[in-house]
């Protein structure tokens, strides 16, 4: 299978890897494989299925990618937009004294969109209110079961692009269950399944206008949404809401008191539009609280082997 490959410069300092690593879903995400520095994604794009590397070569100020593949030309023509060309920082003031050293440090702050929203909303889901362990087991599961190997090389390095919505819609309940996803979870997918077309239309809309079509849908609230904005739709006000240690790693960062939801909001109301961006630069320079108190148990009762379809 012929590739089709690319060379991008973007006049800027653009670090591929903290760019695109958080897009992947714990360390053996089966549509993300890391080889030194090349960042392998398998892909389901508007334009079918495709594997796609990228990976930088800083001294000569270009990023370069190649992708195999039905959706290879769709693919890299996203490349800029994964890296954070379609996003505006300019109004961003970081203003808090850890911010803008954190900022001096990494630099500036880019949000970048894939334009792929099944792929960022359907993780998302199978993510709430579980542990990561048992999160990531279900995806990969999902994955291997009902998704197909990626296109050209990728496959050849275990590479697989995530399912199609028709075959989302068709998971039996007991296959759910296997796969330690529940009902309420499973059940959101689905439905986000039924209406794919009409979701992946929002990744053109204003920011404001695809949450709330995002949060029209049973089973995605306020935290599944802004992970899914973030990612897909590349919104720099996103903030991850009802994540287990977002609110208080923010407050912990730049108080030295963990947050609530509540606190967050208020704390934050400054920054709009870039509520989220102060996030992305909590997390860029590694400030989170000391894990000392308990943590959240992962569920035993649900089978974990994976069954590769």
């Amino acid at each position: 299978m012929s590739s089709r490959t690319c060379v991008w410069r973007p006049g800027r300092p653009c670090s591929v890897r903290g760019m695109l690593l958080h897009r992947r879903r714990g360390a053996g995400d089966p549509t993300y494989r890391l080889d030194g520095e090349r960042h392998w994604r398998g892909l389901r794009t508007p334009e079918g299925p495709a594997t796609l590397v990228v990976w930088s070569r800083p001294g000569d100020g270009e990023v370069h990618a190649e992708a195999w593949g039905p959706g290879a030309d769709w693919a890299l023509a996203s490349v800029p937009g994964l890296l954070g060309d379609d996003d505006d920082p300019s109004g961003f003031e970081p203003r808090h004294p850890v911010l803008v050293e954190a900022a001096r440090r990494h630099g500036e702050v880019r949000i970048g969109r894939s334009g792929l929203v099944m792929e960022s909303l359907v993780p998302a889901i199978i993510e709430q209110k579980v542990t990561g362990q048992e999160a990531f087991a279900g995806f990969r599961m999902l994955v291997h079961r009902y998704g197909e190997p990626a296109p050209g090389p990728g496959a050849d390095r275990g590479l697989w692009v995530q399912p199609t919505p028709d075959a989302l819609r068709t998971v039996p309940s007991w296959e759910w269950l296997r796969m330690h996803i529940d009902p309420a979870r499973s059940r959101a997918v689905v439905t986000a399944a039924r209406v794919a077309e009409s979701l992946e239309r929002t990744a053109g809309l204003p920011h404001r206008e695809a949450e709330r079509r995002l949060r029209s849908l049973p089973g995605v609230g306020v935290w599944t949404a802004a992970e899914t904005l973030q990612r897909a739709h590349g919104d720099p006000d996103a903030v991850s809401f009802g994540d287990y240690h977002v609110a208080q790693d923010i407050g912990w960062a730049l108080t030295g008191e963990p947050f609530d939801d509540d606190a967050l909001a208020e704390f934050l109301d400054p920054w709009r539009p870039h509520r989220g961006r102060v996030q992305a630069l909590v997390v860029a320079a590694g400030l989170r609280r000391p894990r000392h108190g308990p943590r959240m148990a992962p569920r035993t009762h649900l089978p974990a082997r994976v069954t590769r379809r």
